[in-house]
């Protein structure tokens, strides 16, 4: 089959590799139809995770239909399309009993990397290195499912693979933003990051009760999107002074709710992201914090920042002072996106929550190379790469 893989040195490369196999009796193949891009994808591509290793098919976003199962599968056959949960989780574990899945206990093979990391291991993710358990990814023709009865989950006739493909990570991880954030009848959030998961985050804040949200970004056509899809004000934080005008925004206040949906590539403006910047690129320090550091001074006293962006090691100026003196709560985490997607696939279904505007690139498969290169540098207004393997 082809498959896009990690070249090595921070390319990707279309190649023709095996067809995976089941190698468990909870395992389904699914035969690929769509699989996005995702902007913590870029973390690997620039060598910001570990444990990569030349050949690794990455991605984990998809849509897809069931191609054959193991003898243990219950809830799925073949010719069943579904959307699979980026997060692996067994679903009978301490914290898979307790909806916490991406803190599933047995899902990740290679448990030492994020024992050593983290103190304690963390799940599975598909296509998402070998610290994170060495899953091939989804863009590639077929994808093998462990625990297919757990993370994959059928997928309503109305919503198309482009739409669908999005309860596979984005949605779920907005949505997951703005409930742990507890976003509530009345409050005003802010979400820094205007991509597919800061996207979602807007629209789930209001969905939840929220009475404005302003989205934070530099790039003028996905503020234009989140203003119109999302219904949200936007802040160009290469222009403006971005504490100044959610004060403005929130008379004075501060916004109830933050959410920070960048990670540790965020960009940023002045001699300190510049620093930021030497500074991991160097290797001194694993992420930057630009956009975590403006949403902690910017939420009001007493409010609640929502980290949604992926953070994989140290940071320095870390405003923890700031956190405590202001009474805040932080809320984080990969997202439980088992918790959610049934739920949300109903509302996408519904129509209360639009996702195929975010599929800005649709294109086959052999143009991955392309499609990274496109969404890494914000080119020709790309928001999403969506590759499409059957077509």
């Amino acid at each position: 089959m082809k498959a896009l893989c990690w070249t090595g040195v921070g390319e990707l490369a279309v190649e023709t590799v095996p067809d995976p196999a089941l190698l468990n009796d909870q395992d389904a193949i699914v035969r690929v139809t769509a699989s996005s891009v995702c902007g913590s994808d870029l973390h690997l591509l620039n060598g910001y995770v570990p444990a990569m290793r030349a050949g690794d098919i990455i991605g984990h976003e998809f849509v897809g239909e069931i191609a054959e199962v193991g003898a243990a599968v219950r809830r799925h056959k073949p010719g069943d399309r579904v959307v699979v949960c980026s997060i692996l989780g067994c679903g009978r574990c301490w914290q898979c009993r307790r909806d916490n899945w991406s803190l599933c206990e047995n899902s990740n093979p290679n448990p030492a990397y994020t024992e050593t990391l983290y103190g304690q291991p963390t799940a599975g993710i598909l296509g998402y290195s070998h610290a994170m358990g060495g899953f091939a990814g989804s863009h590639a023709e077929y994808v093998r499912v462990p625990f297919a009865d757990y993370g994959a989950f059928p997928v309503p006739n109305r919503l198309s693979d482009e739409e669908a493909v999005f309860a596979s990570d984005a949605v779920p991880t907005g949505w997951m933003g703005a409930d742990q954030g507890g976003v509530k009848e009345g409050d005003v959030v802010a979400v820094w990051g205007a991509g597919g998961v800061g996207q979602m985050a807007a629209r789930s804040s209001y969905l939840l009760g929220a009475e404005r949200v302003a989205v934070i970004d530099r790039v003028p056509e996905r503020l234009k999107l989140a203003a119109s899809h999302c219904g949200a004000a936007t802040i160009d934080y290469s222009e403006t002074d971005v504490d100044a005008a959610l004060r403005e925004f929130t008379g004075g206040r501060g916004p109830d709710v933050c959410i920070e949906a960048v990670g540790m590539e965020a960009h940023g403006t002045g001699p300190h992201y510049a620093y930021d910047r030497a500074k991991q690129a160097l290797r001194a320090q694993t992420d930057r914090s630009v956009a975590l550091r403006e949403a902690i001074h910017a939420c009001r006293k007493g409010g609640t920042v929502s980290i949604l962006g992926v953070f994989g090691g140290v940071l320095d100026k870390f405003p923890l002072g700031a956190a405590m003196n202001k009474g805040l709560t932080l809320r984080m985490g990969q997202q439980h996106g088992q918790r959610y997607i049934p739920m949300l696939l109903e509302r996408m279904a519904a129509n209360e929550i639009e996702t195929g505007y975010l599929a800005t690139h649709p294109m086959p498969l052999t143009e991955g190379p392309r499609g990274y290169q496109m969404f890494e540098e914000k080119t020709d207004g790309c928001l999403r790469a969506v590759f499409l393997p059957q077509r």
